[in-house]
């Protein structure tokens, strides 16, 4: 078991790391000198809403990364339109900007041509379907307060 579960969590890692190599491709292949793959993705998950900064956070998809830097740097970039909160003034929302949803609209582009691509490879959506169950129960697992606190101890 602890074999498997280590190969696990070594595939999660390669997986992020080459999703970000296939997202900095497109940005190369497009030109954009002025933003990085992870600020391209946090547009993405942004799309075409209006979020705080705290919700990119615990949405949880930018490992290694620091959310209000890049947030700050796609400001001062034009990729994003930064403004306080009406109802809570610590609060800060964002959205894409006409610049932001460009890239927005090319990323989306991208993970379309790759779904449609594997309709023609072995990968199936059971497949597909399959891994996301499994990884969403590592994740409930992960996020158990006895995991979380070191305090696992193995059945007798």
């Amino acid at each position: 078991m602890k074999a498997a579960y280590l190969e696990t969590i070594s595939l999660i890692e390669r997986l992020h790391r080459q999703c970000l190599e296939v997202v900095k491709a497109e940005l190369d292949r497009e030109g954009i000198r002025d933003l990085n793959n992870v600020q391209a993705l946090i547009i993405f998950n942004i799309g075409e809403e209006e979020l705080t900064v705290g919700e990119l956070t615990h949405r949880g998809y930018y490992l290694g990364s620091n959310v209000s830097y890049n947030v700050k740097k796609l400001v001062e970039n034009d990729y994003l339109i930064q403004e306080r909160s009406q109802h809570d003034r610590r609060s800060f929302h964002v959205r894409a900007s006409e610049k932001g949803l460009k890239i927005y609209r090319r990323i989306d582009d991208l993970f379309n041509r790759h779904a449609d691509f594997m309709d023609e490879t072995k990968v199936t959506l059971e497949d597909l379907q399959a891994a996301n169950q499994a990884l969403r129960r590592i994740e409930h697992f992960w996020a158990m307060p006895h995991v979380m606190g070191g305090r696992l101890q193995p059945a007798a």
